[in-house]
């Protein structure tokens, strides 16, 4: 494994997100100094926290799984996810609602599964999902230790026997295809495979292997701290600051500093300060992130970005008992509404949207007798899309068209229920600098995973990482959390490998409250 050059005892840490703070974890526990250095006046990044009218809104991310990861980051200062955030297992991870009426609520448990899937699609089905559910935890084994939870140098570090496995497994054909092969029932195939807009990338177009994510979400269990999921960037920056970190806020970084032969980050120079450093972990979105490097890696291929969202945060007076914590909202069509993101640049005719009502777990996120609502309907990126500045006219339409499509699927009264509110577009999200108006990065293509992902390290900078969704291993909580402990590798030359652990037996959820 490459690592950087030269001394690396104080590391500045550009970014409070997730990435950049278990970079900072790792860091501290391999002995560096760390500073880390953030925009916004609290940590979380992408994850962020508003606070609106009573309400306490998570900005980014509402779906936790993987916990074992944070967990790593914290024992790398002698710490405990448990002892710092309160872990709620979510039961069931989800709610499948269905445009002909039916829903399916989406068990981790195996045997609570194969009973409601049984129930709902019958006995051959219900076996389906049992070789489905062996076939995931195959692909995961094969999977994290030589693709995911690595530091790629060379595109020939994919030749291990795991790469066998891999392909005996099917994970280079098609996600949609392969899963069709243990259930039929067009509805459980969505559940699924619904997650490989995680990666940017149709089901009928990504690799099978992206079917991990799906392991993730309906094998290994979806958990929800309380407070919200900024309550784990916040107890990160505790625990880093707790750890001898220096955590500074409300600062931009403008430039950075380099060496006479420009080959080594000397200073990072914010709008404020001026702080020396011996290496420096990037994590701002990949374009914020060339730019301060002064280059931009040549690619045989142009990034494609992944598509983007729409998201509406309501604070409701009421809610509506057909929703879990988690609802999966599907429209009647599928693989069309997929070429109008990815494809044609249109909005979504019939959307999937993403419903989540985090006060069904914990009522505190809002004022007493009140609800917290946020919907997720994926949108074209603004490279295909809508452009930014378009969307200052399509947005109190869109947002109109949401609310009046969430009526007819039940949610009545919504319009009339909202006291507060906060609707983020492609506008926003451009506004904070992410390319092509999207929080979800690179997409997942074969020629953007694994080593033909944007790599961690530039060339022509000695003793600068790259750490964040735009880099490897990729896009979604678990990787991100990667993503920083591969930076921090990068420096310090350790590796640590992430042990699969089986649900429910984690060191990190005892006491957790259900």
């Amino acid at each position: 494994m490459k690592t950087v050059k030269g001394r690396t005892d104080h590391v500045v840490v550009v970014g409070a997100g997730l990435s950049g703070l278990a970079a900072a974890l790792h860091l501290l526990g391999a002995g560096r100094r760390v500073t880390v250095v953030e925009r916004d006046p609290l940590p979380g990044g992408r994850a962020g926290r508003l606070n609106r009218g009573g309400y306490r809104i998570d900005t980014g991310p509402t779906v936790l799984t993987m916990p074992h990861l944070a967990d790593e980051a914290f024992a790398a200062v002698g710490e405990r996810l448990a002892d710092r955030v309160d872990l709620i297992p979510l039961h069931p991870a989800y709610r499948a609602a269905f445009a002909d009426g039916s829903a399916l609520d989406v068990h981790t448990e195996p045997d609570a599964m194969h009973q409601a899937v049984r129930d709902f699609a019958g006995p051959r089905e219900a076996a389906g999902y049992d070789r489905l559910r062996v076939w995931l935890e195959r692909l995961y084994q094969a999977q994290m230790k030589h693709f995911i939870d690595t530091n790629f140098d060379s595109p020939l570090h994919l030749l291990t026997p795991d790469l066998a496995r891999l392909a005996a497994l099917g994970g280079f054909g098609r996600m949609d295809a392969r899963i069709g092969r243990f259930i039929k029932d067009e509805r459980l195939r969505r559940v699924f495979s619904f997650q490989a807009l995680y990666a940017g990338v149709p089901p009928a177009r990504a690799l099978a292997a992206y079917a991990v994510i799906a392991y993730m979400d309906t094998v290994a269990g979806v958990y929800f701290p309380r407070g919200g999921m900024h309550a784990l960037p916040q107890a990160m920056a505790d625990a880093a600051q707790a750890a001898g970190a220096e955590l500074r806020y409300g600062q931009s970084v403008q430039r950075l500093e380099r060496s006479g032969s420009g080959d080594r980050v000397t200073a990072v120079i914010t709008d404020t300060d001026r702080i020396a450093c011996d290496a420096v972990v990037l994590t701002p979105d990949l374009p914020v992130a060339y730019r301060l490097l002064g280059r931009t890696p040549r690619r045989a291929l142009r990034l494609r970005h992944a598509p983007s969202a729409v998201i509406l945060h309501a604070g409701t007076d009421r809610t509506w008992p057909q929703l879990a914590h988690h609802t999966i909202s599907f429209g009647a069509a599928w693989h069309g509404t997929f070429d109008e993101l990815t494809r044609f640049g249109r909005l979504m005719s019939d959307p999937s949207l993403l419903i989540t009502r985090p006060t069904a777990s914990d009522p505190s996120l809002a004022p007493p007798g009140r609800h917290l609502h946020y919907i997720l309907a994926p949108c074209p990126n603004t490279d295909i899309g809508p452009s930014a500045a378009h969307w200052g006219d399509l947005a109190p339409r869109y947002r109109s068209a949401l609310l009046a499509e969430l009526e007819r699927r039940g949610l009545h009264g919504i319009d009339a229920a909202i006291d507060e509110q906060c609707l983020v577009t492609p506008a926003d999200w451009h506004a904070q600098e992410h390319a092509a108006g999207t929080p979800f990065s690179a997409a997942h293509t074969f020629a953007q995973t694994g080593p033909f992902r944007p790599r961690n390290l530039v060339r022509g900078t000695d003793n600068a990482v790259l750490a964040g969704c735009g880099t490897t291993p990729g896009v979604g909580v678990p990787t991100v959390l990667l993503s920083g402990k591969l930076a921090a590798a990068r420096i310090t030359g350790t590796r640590t490998a992430s042990a699969p652990r089986a649900p429910g037996t984690s060191p990190i959820l005892k006491g957790a409250s259900s």
